[in-house]
């Protein structure tokens, strides 16, 4: 399919846009999303295009947004909520853990609530909002959790997102949003949920990662080729439900596993993989996994000091290093 060009920003933006022109009962609401063009120019030229009618700029209440959004999805529309930041997430949590993912158990499959929901997380030339909450939300039956890596990936699984009958939360990474240009197809791309991708075949390592940390894997691969060392560089994508599938064939293939995430390494996701592959992999293995992650404490605001704490391609090296240190 032909594409272009676009930015991970650019990208998001195409989705919505296509999305909203295919279904007249999808709609975006958030907070400086209209005029302003959302936080980060995240929703840039949406209210042009579509006016108040569509896209709803709304006060400083993320509690009483989402409900809102939770009611109208009820009603058979497809609301976008954009929430600015995840460190926000938790002033619409009853929403979103208990009513939001609930309502199709609790009526015996009778409602759905096709919501999406949009927030930025993660390291980025910025200043405040680095924290990384993601994973408390893969904890949650009923709600399903992407994090794209590349512009292709962010535009397909949102447009996807958007077309679920249940709620989905979408993370976009605030480095990439401006960092990273890629071809992204036009038209009709949708990426599955919970489906990972490997987004470098090898036969050593495998290193499994998400977000930012693909591309500092891939980084590492570069790098490491060099030295004779193949990665094989999995974009988990869905957080949840995990591809554990997709996993555990690249753990059978390459014996050595490395989980690379920028949210904390205590009750990471990371632990959910390694655990998952010790137990449904663990005679595959030729050394013990290593996990990845941010130090337990607050993610600093400062740029340059955030980028000392969090893990880097350095780190995914010596990492690999270590695991290549086992016997075959």
């Amino acid at each position: 399919m032909p594409g272009k060009r676009l930015t991970f920003a650019e990208a998001i933006v195409e989705g919505i846009r296509e999305e909203m022109r295919r279904d007249p009962n999808v709609f975006l609401i958030g907070q400086d999303i209209g005029p302003f063009g959302g936080s980060l120019r995240s929703t840039l030229g949406l209210w042009e295009e579509f006016g108040p009618a569509r896209v709803f700029d709304t006060p400083v209440s993320e509690s009483g947004v989402t409900g809102v959004c939770i009611g109208a999805a009820l009603e058979g529309l497809r609301p976008i909520l954009d929430i600015s930041f995840g460190e926000f997430l938790a002033a619409a949590m009853p929403q979103i853990a208990l009513h939001a993912p609930a309502a199709h158990w609790l009526t015996l499959g009778k409602a759905r609530v096709p919501l999406t929901i949009r927030t930025k997380v993660g390291d980025g030339p910025y200043t405040h909002h680095p924290q990384s909450y993601e994973v408390w939300f893969t904890h949650i039956p009923g709600l399903k959790v992407v994090m794209p890596s590349t512009p292709a990936d962010a535009k397909g699984l949102l447009k996807t997102a958007i077309r679920d009958d249940d709620p989905v939360l979408v993370f976009e990474h605030m480095y990439l949003y401006h960092g990273v240009r890629d071809e992204v197809p036009e038209g009709e791309h949708l990426v599955p949920i919970g489906r990972a991708d490997v987004k470098r075949p090898g036969r050593d390592v495998t290193v499994a990662a998400t977000a930012w940390m693909v591309h500092r894997a891939l980084q590492a691969a570069r790098q490491l080729q060099a030295e004779g060392i193949e990665l094989e560089v999995l974009d988990l994508r869905t957080l949840a439900p995990l591809d554990v599938p997709a996993i555990l064939a690249s753990v059978k293939k390459t014996g050595r596993l490395v989980v690379a995430h920028e949210a904390w390494k205590i009750g990471g996701l990371g632990a959910e993989v390694a655990a998952t592959v010790a137990e449904q992999a663990f005679a595959s293995l030729k050394a013990p996994i290593v996990r990845l992650g941010a130090p337990h404490a607050l993610i600093p605001t400062h740029p340059t000091i955030r980028r000392a704490f969090l893990p880097n391609a350095h780190d995914i090296s010596n990492a690999v290093h270590a695991v290549m240190k086992y016997a075959a």
